[in-house]
């Protein structure tokens, strides 16, 4: 009795490591689970986080992740996008330049079964997406706005916008809305910088050029907003209440010197966590409630600036 028993034993372990060879095999040898991304440009510190926080929770599992620098060009974007198509890959990340002219591409991804989650920016129609992650840009211009209003009485304001982008555009129209009804805040001057900083200090240069008499600057990210800082710190000028979008460390620090109004803070780093979550929710057909997450802004501001890290991301 005790030696069948024993034999019982031996064989029913021999059962379970052959089981568990086998599964632990399957797992070493699955087939890595291929994600594209492609931003509008890497030249902003705010995707560089975003992708990190993607990348780095696909990398726990073992899959793997290209990125894509289209640096602002719509053709190129498209192109790396047919690129990754062609690399096989299970999900796309994609940050539209241009929201209106992906639709042909990513139809190309919905037929090949491509998962496409659009990051930071909406696309024009919801037919081409699985879900979306953005900040509630709308709110970032409402926000700037409302402190505006209460550090002035009234305002010569100049705008630097980005209007090719869904997510820029949404700032500025937040903040036009926003002193619509108050004819003493005035909007003296419009500049379009593609949101980079290099393109931010001619714009401002060529208004202090033309004695275009104003006092506030609504940028619609932060790199803009610094190429602004950069400008008026050229002609001496101290007396303009400047305005971002983002939440940069740079920023953060001008904030704390007093020598930058505010910024409507984001939160890449949720953003990046939240959009991966997604993605492998979607590749698991786990149900979702909704096809969007908007995560919501702060103003960073120098009365609360000691409430936010000075060295990093928020």
């Amino acid at each position: 009795m005790i030696v069948v028993i024993s034999l019982l034993l031996v064989l029913t372990g021999y059962s379970f490591l052959q089981k568990s060879s086998f599964f632990f095999l399957q797992n070493q040898t699955k087939e890595p689970i291929k994600f594209g991304a492609t931003y509008m440009t890497m030249n902003n510190p705010f995707f560089e986080v975003v992708n990190d926080e993607i990348e780095n929770e696909i990398k726990q599992r073992g899959d793997v992740l290209y990125t894509m620098d289209p640096a602002l060009s719509v053709d190129k974007q498209i192109e790396h996008i047919q690129r990754l198509i062609q690399m096989d890959i299970d999900v796309l990340f994609v940050n539209p330049i241009d929201n209106t002219k992906l639709h042909d591409v990513l139809e190309e991804c919905r037929k090949k079964g491509i998962i496409v989650i659009a990051v930071d920016t909406n696309l024009d129609s919801n037919d081409y997406v699985s879900y979306t992650v953005t900040s509630d840009n709308y709110l970032a211009g409402v926000l700037a706005a409302q402190d505006m209003m209460t550090q002035k009485e009234s305002a010569n304001i100049v705008l630097l916008e980005h209007s090719q982008t869904a997510s820029g555009s949404s700032r500025i129209q937040g903040f036009v809305d926003t002193i619509e009804s108050h004819p003493e805040y005035k909007i003296v001057a419009r500049k379009e910088c593609e949101g980079q900083l290099e393109n931010a200090m001619p714009c401002i240069f060529s208004i202090l050029n033309e004695d275009i008499s104003f006092d506030v600057i609504m940028a619609l990210n932060d790199p803009s907003a610094l190429g602004a800082m950069a400008a008026l710190e050229d002609y001496g000028r101290e007396d303009v209440l400047v305005y971002g979008v983002d939440g940069t460390p740079e920023t953060k620090v001008l904030i704390k010197d007093g020598k930058m109004r505010a910024t409507s803070a984001q939160f890449p780093i949720q953003m990046g966590q939240k959009a991966i979550e997604i993605a492998y929710q979607l590749l698991e057909k786990k149900p979702l409630k909704t096809n969007e997450t908007k995560i919501s802004v702060t103003l960073i501001t120098s009365e609360n600036i000691n409430d936010f890290s000075l060295a990093g991301w928020q």
